[in-house]
């Protein structure tokens, strides 16, 4: 018999990445001008340097995104049996972890960009269990 139902394992994918998108949110917004000071500092020698506000607003926005789908998809996955709501959630955080990989890449962080890469292959079986 198992805990939650037939989905444990992509419950508990989806159960992650709310934890993790809820506590960066709440990090970014928390504390908007540490987060823009660092981050301005971390691309200080890049092409994203002027525009760290707006992408920082832009990351912010897709991360709520993916909140909102991936915690409302746990409880139809839950409630109802159903996934499409909780695909669309996890389809937008690997978008999400794209942008972030694509800005480490492009700051030359590559242990950052390594670590993205271990949130993105949990993303990728989190997707393919939910099909």
């Amino acid at each position: 018999m198992s805990l939650f139902n037939q989905n444990s394992a992509a419950i508990l994918v989806l159960l992650f990445f709310i934890i993790t998108y809820f506590m960066s949110v709440l990090e970014k917004i928390s504390d908007w001008k540490g987060t823009v000071a660092y981050y301005s500092n971390h691309f200080k020698n890049t092409i994203l340097h002027k525009m760290i506000s707006l992408l920082l607003l832009h990351i912010v926005l897709f991360e709520i995104g993916a909140l909102i789908f991936i915690s409302l998809g746990l409880y139809f996955l839950v409630i109802e049996d159903t996934t499409f709501i909780a695909t669309i959630g996890m389809e937008i955080s690997a978008l999400t972890l794209l942008q972030f990989l694509a800005g480490q890449r492009i700051a030359k962080d590559y242990p950052g960009a390594m670590n993205i890469t271990v949130y993105f292959i949990l993303n990728i079986i989190g997707i393919y269990l939910l099909n």
